[in-house]
């Protein structure tokens, strides 16, 4: 499993029986030392470019921290795990003391990709996320997406205020820990990918202003604090190293790289992209994903390029749709919503370069027709659309549960990438909900800071109303966004394994060079959709969110799937709140 990755730089690694390296860069220092528990100081020698480095007479499980000033003792900002919260020691940790029971496993194609995400805390950790694992194999799920799991400051939190990117939260459990739950889900036959954040630092336990302020581009800013100066190798090789270390010490299968919009350049894109694909080899199956405000199709195509992007275009038409909501950026997506629909889905993104009323009139995004629709991830709902609204309120008590279904259909079915929201594939009900554990100023901040951020809008001008926000820090706030099932639990989960059982009987097969032969709108609230797939058959896909009949020319065949009407009107008529899917050998005009 191991390839030509580079020899790590960042952090202590151990090279022989009680024997390990420390590297660091601290480009503001003269001198710097490295302090082990149970041993005297270890000075470090200075080297070129801001470099530090030394070696010690230390193991795995070995406690340390920088002295980087006379009164300031630091994590390793690439610590490989830490002793307690952010503040505490780092770890030594030897990559290779796991024992791995799938050695062979080299992934899966692309086009197999169903994905679910999952936050690990909600689920009890890796152990519990790794006991959820066989019920979401039964379902057909095939990939599992974890949520941020970089250490964070405190026991609660979404992940993207992450200040060690190299460590997995203890909160969640072990590094072994986390290999065991790869390992689980390799031995159901899951793909298991992580989400990384490499656009900013979390506001709490970020060191590195006094030693490497180099980190930061000042002159730039981000919505989450200080941009980081990709333009210096050392910033560059700091986030690279990170990215082999998920692909290559803990076998993850893919990364999805958040809001890279807010990266300063994005040239380091695919030349990380080119370092992991090296690293992993031609025999494994490993894919790499966006989340991209920008809509940079130009990124997109798989290897050595990105597999695919998260397209939140997909998701805020449709829930213009099922909803009625015009607000914040539905805005963008309120003018004919079935026109955007059918473009989205013939064409992959909305947004290809117009103008954007939700930016300000500035354009967004760039062509993308001539992209395959799996380099399309789709959705209903994720963490952001969920938990970025104030009560954290899901889909199941916003629309109609019949055209929820309908909608969950086309999402299954339609030959873009699937994915699901924890939660999703039961109609769970339950909120999820913002969260994180600060105290003191920063936790009045962050509490308050939400509810000013909701005071724009009409339900909540009144404070009395904005003071029932859930406080992020509250425990009860965390406890609240667990999944539980309801009364409606077995239907959703029976519709969700047909659909998949659906998708990789008959789609996957040709999802590889499928391509779109045009979407349009049909009704008010409709669309039709057709795709020639690579193995030559047809699908064609109609939907149905309006509130009347919507008339119909199908295929001769009968309908490989439908829902919300009955099977002797579906050749002709589109009932309200319905789906219907057909399979032909030959292209339907």
């Amino acid at each position: 499993m191991t390839g030509p990755a580079p020899r790590p730089r960042f952090g202590a690694v151990p090279i022989g029986p009680d024997r390990t390296r420390f590297g660091l860069w601290a480009p503001t220092l003269s001198q710097a030392s490295v302090e082990i528990e149970g041993l005297a100081p270890v000075p470090m020698q200075v080297l070129e470019d801001g470099w530090f480095e030394a070696e010690a007479a230390c193991g795995p499980g070995a406690r340390y921290r920088f002295r980087v000033g006379p009164d300031l003792l630091v994590p390793d900002p690439a610590s490989r795990a830490q002793a307690g919260d952010v503040d505490g020691p780092s770890l030594v940790v030897d990559p290779e003391s796991y024992a791995w029971r799938t050695e062979g496993w080299k992934g899966r194609p692309w086009e197999e990709t169903v994905v679910c995400e999952v936050h690990a805390g909600l689920m009890g950790g890796f152990a519990g996320v790794a006991e959820r694992l066989p019920a979401l194999a039964e379902l057909g799920v095939t990939a599992i997406e974890l949520m941020p799991i970089a250490d964070f400051a405190g026991a609660r939190n979404w992940g993207y205020d992450g200040v060690l990117p190299y460590a997995p939260d203890a909160a969640y459990g072990s590094p072994d820990d986390l290999k065991a739950l790869v390992d689980r889900a390799h031995e159901l036959g899951l793909m298991i990918f992580l989400d990384v954040v490499y656009n900013h630092f979390g506001p709490a336990g970020n060191y590195l202003h006094a030693y490497a302020p180099q980190m930061f581009d000042e002159s730039r800013h981000t919505p989450w604090g200080g941009a980081i100066d990709f333009a210096r190798p050392e910033v560059r090789r700091f986030f690279t190293e990170n990215a082999l270390m998920w692909v290559m010490d803990y076998r993850f299968d893919g990364l999805r790289l958040d809001a890279v919009h807010a990266i300063s350049r994005q040239d380091w894109l695919p030349e990380m992209a080119e370092a992991v694909h090296k690293a992993a080899g031609p025999d494994r199956h490993v894919h790499l994903m966006l989340e991209n405000e920008a809509n940079t199709a130009s990124l997109l195509g798989g290897p050595p390029k990105f597999d695919a992007q998260w397209n939140d275009d997909f998701h805020n038409v449709l829930h213009v749709l099922l909803t009625g909501e015009s607000r914040a950026y539905y805005r963008d997506f309120a003018d004919d919503p079935a026109a955007r629909l059918a473009r989205c889905l013939g064409e992959g993104f909305i947004y290809q370069g117009e103008p954007s009323p939700n930016h300000d009139g500035a354009p967004r995004g760039e062509p993308s027709a001539h992209l395959g629709p799996t380099n399309f991830i789709s959705f209903l709902q994720n963490h952001d659309q969920i938990g970025n609204r104030a009560m954290g309120e899901r889909l199941t008590v916003l629309a109609d549960p019949a055209a929820l279904r309908a909608a969950t259909a086309l999402l299954i079915l339609c030959p873009q990438i699937p994915l699901i929201f924890m939660g999703d594939e039961v109609g769970a009900t339950t909120p999820f909900l913002f969260f994180t554990d600060f105290d003191g100023d920063l936790a009045d901040a962050v509490r308050e800071g939400r509810r000013k951020e909701f005071a724009k809008f009409s339900e909540f001008s009144d404070p009395a109303r904005r003071a029932q926000i859930p406080d992020p820090n509250a425990v009860a706030t965390f406890e609240a966004s667990r999944v539980h099932d309801n009364a409606e639990s077995d239907a959703w989960r029976a519709q969700y394994r047909e659909l998949l059982w659906l998708r990789r009987e008959h789609l996957v097969g040709g999802l590889k060079g499928a391509r779109a032969l045009g979407a349009g709108v049909i009704g008010d609230k409709a669309v039709r959709a057709r795709w020639r797939l690579g193995d030559g058959r047809t699908l064609m896909l109609a939907l149905n969110l309006g509130s009347a009949d919507v008339q119909l020319d199908p295929p001769d065949e009968p309908p490989l799937y439908l829902i919300g009407l009955d099977a002797g009107v579906a050749a002709t008529t589109l009932s309200p709140a319905s789906f219907v899917a057909w399979l032909s050998e030959a292209e339907h005009g």
